[in-house]
Order: C-alpha cells, then structure tokens, then sequence
C-alpha cells in the first residue's frame, strides 16, 4: 500500500492535485459548434410538442401508428354438452376395451371443448363417443351371450 493514501480510498485512487495535474495537462475541449453536422437551426412551421414526452415526426419520415394488444379469452359453455365420461369408463373395462379407449378420449376431447366454449366441436366428438360407447356394449353384451351359449351347449 502507499504511504500516501489511507484506508478509506480504493487502490488505485488519485489524491486532488494529481487530478488536477492530469485534467489540464490535455489539450483544451474543441470549441462549442452552433450547428454540428450541418443541421437546419430551426423548424418555424412545425408547432411546439405539448407536454413532457410528445414526440412529433421529423419532416420526411412516415408516421408509425402502434395498434394496442388483442387479448382473446374464451367461457366455458352455459349448457354443458354431454360427455358420456362414466358410460365410456364402464364400456371399456366391462364390454369392449378397444371401443371403450376410444370412447373414453372423445369423452375427454368433449370436456374439453365444453371448457374453451366450443360448443360444435362438443357436439361433434359427444356424439361420436355415444355412438362408440354404444357399439362397445353391443359388441360385449354379444360376447358375453355367445360365452353363456357356449358354456350352456358344451
């Protein structure tokens, strides 16, 4: 550490007079310019900005108009569509379980476009799962009679 700086001050800081030395031992700041860059000194035609932070165009280019955000959000549906979850459920584990799976994702897929408020979209894949729901039972209840003639038969 140097003997002449304390605690206080970081490793590398400068007493008064050694920055004074090296702030006038430069050559002096360029002269102030009136008009840098060879800008126009003034706009008399364009009215004077209202306000702290209005901002006008410069002459020459376009304007820009920025469109506020849309946000869309859905309901869900005041009349639920049936889904059919139960009937789907029962069917694949008791009747025909190919059929049943089946039913049992348009029963899903019915909930949830009941919950976005789709309400086409609900019908259609509710009547879709009834109609497998259905097929499903049929095809069990007519195994599980064949099985009952068989056991009856043989």
């Amino acid at each position: 550490m140097y003997p002449s700086q304390s605690f206080n001050q970081p490793p590398g800081a400068l007493n008064s007079s050694e920055k004074s030395a090296m702030l006038y031992s430069s050559s002096p700041p360029p002269p102030y310019q009136a008009n840098p860059a060879g800008y126009p000194p003034s706009f008399p035609s364009q009215p004077v900005p209202q306000g702290p932070y209005t901002q006008w165009p410069h002459p020459g280019q376009p304007v820009v108009a920025v469109q506020p955000a849309v946000f869309v959000t859905t309901t869900p549906l005041a009349n639920l569509v049936p889904d059919y979850f139960a009937y789907s459920i029962f069917t694949m584990l008791c009747c025909c379980w190919p059929l049943g799976i089946a039913a049992l994702v348009f029963s899903c897929s019915t909930r949830n476009a009941n919950f976005a408020g789709q309400r086409e979209l609900a019908e259609k894949n509710s009547k879709t799962a009834l109609n497998l729901n259905h097929a499903a039972f049929g095809i069990g209840l007519i195994f599980i009679v064949m099985c009952i003639i068989v056991k009856i038969v043989l």
